[in-house]
């Protein structure tokens, strides 16, 4: 049996505490994991200022050579897992065997990947703002006539990840030309591409020290971001609750991202069905960046009927399939809890199911949930403002001078309106951290603007800084 084990600053290192991870579809044990117990963690992150110190004395600018050689690597080249080797195909097919998502998307996510790695230096020119990087080198310097100075904040990076899909690890991968090590806890079912990126890393020349990968369990995991000086932390809103007044962990929790439409008077909502269609459904929904939401000032039901037609062609497939767009679930009691959850709230006044066909759908051994559309004509029903990590979206209408304030905490926003009000409120309103104004899907992300915090504004302050 494949056997993943945990990093202790690059060496490493088989425990006798394991986890088994089965494939999803036949139920047979595809992959045991070792794992890390609290205080080995602990023992271990004494020394991780050691750790930064190895980091620290590697330029940025060889740094951000080794992540466009690790891209590469990690995309096309054999890489070691524990005494054997694994492929580009191996990891695809493992990654789809133990999370759900289909081989073709798992493909698309390790494009993605690659992609960030191959462009980290517009990535960093985008988070850092332009800053001449060398200032992380030196420790200070002149940038537009102005003297810079910056201090990192912690002697590492502690990230407790997802499962849900494998691009996601993108978003942590900074911080090694940033000069911070990483600790690393994968999710259960997706420890494949956290060790393959680190993995690619040393390939490529990286310090391996600055590598730790601990699989564990909720006490371990707490013992990473009580010790980390700044963590990033994947997961639902009770995961997250813990955290959320932290500074100095940065949360990635729900998204609930939305596409909003004023149309004011004119009728042309359906120029625009292919833009939702791409942010409800693409990368399986499983991203915080897709829709979950749609909240329009006129047509509400109209557009979705329309997007419930559209959204029906989107079938489930078996994961090998390459038209495959919806993931099955790891766990078929989830699915159907998710579903019995949305039935329920169905029984209350002010929200009706558009979805075509049965929601839960068992095809070649495994669980799937339809893509589902619910129509609110009331927008505080609970399922006018939920996410699910499948296609799931709620069509919602509100007055203009409503919307602002009804659409919540949102992710990202998309936004199509040529009224001026609307987009000056839009502009103001602290409650959405992305905002995209015209015909922008919410899942598309730019490289060089975060979409969800700032990881160098997470790692590094600005300083007051005077020489004489």
């Amino acid at each position: 049996m494949i056997h993943i084990p945990i990093l202790r600053a690059g060496r490493s290192y088989r425990s006798l505490n394991t986890v088994r991870v089965s494939h999803i579809k036949t139920g047979e044990p595809l992959v045991e994991v070792s794992q890390a117990n609290r205080g080995l963690i602990a023992k271990d992150l004494v020394d991780i200022v050691l750790q930064k110190e190895v980091l620290g004395q590697r330029p940025v600018a060889e740094l951000i050579s080794l992540c466009q050689k690790a891209a590469r690597l990690f995309a096309t080249e054999a890489l070691p897992l524990d005494g054997t080797v694994q492929s580009p195909a191996d990891y695809i097919q493992q990654v789809s065997g133990t999370t759900g998502m289909p081989e073709a998307l798992c493909q698309q996510n390790l494009l993605k990947i690659q992609g960030v790695l191959e462009n980290i230096d517009t990535v960093l020119d985008g988070l850092t703002r332009g800053l001449d990087l060398e200032v992380l080198d030196t420790g200070w310097g002149v940038q537009n006539g102005r003297t810079l100075s910056y201090v990192c904040e912690t002697n590492a990076l502690g990230a407790v990840l997802p499962s849900n899909s494998p691009g996601v690890h993108s978003l942590w991968v900074p911080a090694i030309p940033l000069k911070v090590p990483l600790v690393l806890k994968p999710g259960r079912e997706e420890p494949w591409t956290p060790y393959r990126i680190a993995q690619a890393f040393i390939a490529a020349g990286a310090p391996a020290e600055a590598f730790s990968f601990y699989p564990t369990d909720y006490a371990g995991t707490n013992e990473i971001l009580v010790r980390c000086g700044r963590s990033m932390l994947f997961g639902g809103g009770s995961t997250v609750a813990p955290w959320v007044n932290t500074p100095r962990v940065e949360i990635h929790g729900p998204g609930r991202s939305k596409i909003i439409i004023h149309e004011a008077a004119r009728r042309n909502w359906e120029q625009y069905l292919d833009l939702i269609v791409e942010s409800v459904a693409k990368n399986g929904g499983r991203s915080c960046i897709n829709a979950s939401g749609v909240w329009v000032t006129a047509h509400g039901r109209e557009i979705a009927e329309a997007l419930s037609e559209r959204l029906a062609h989107i079938e489930p497939k078996p994961l090998d399939h390459p038209e495959a767009g919806i993931a099955a679930w790891a766990n078929p009691k989830s699915a159907h809890g998710i579903s019995s959850l949305i039935d329920r709230h169905l029984k209350e006044p002010g929200a009706t199911e558009l979805t075509t066909g049965a929601r839960v759908v068992e095809l070649d051994g495994c669980t799937f949930l339809r893509p589902t559309v619910i129509w609110c004509d009331d927008a505080e029903h609970p399922l006018a403002n939920i996410e699910f990590p499948f296609p799931f979206v709620s069509v919602v209408e509100v007055p203009p001078t409503q919307l602002v304030e009804a659409i919540g905490a949102t992710l990202v926003a998309t936004a199509i309106t040529e009224d001026t009000a609307l987009t000056r409120d839009l502009i103001a309103t602290p409650l959405i951290d992305r905002l995209n104004l015209g015909e922008i899907p919410t899942n598309q992300i730019s490289w060089d603007s975060p979409h969800e915090g700032n990881l160098f504004e997470h790692l590094y302050r600005q300083r007051a800084f005077q020489r004489g």
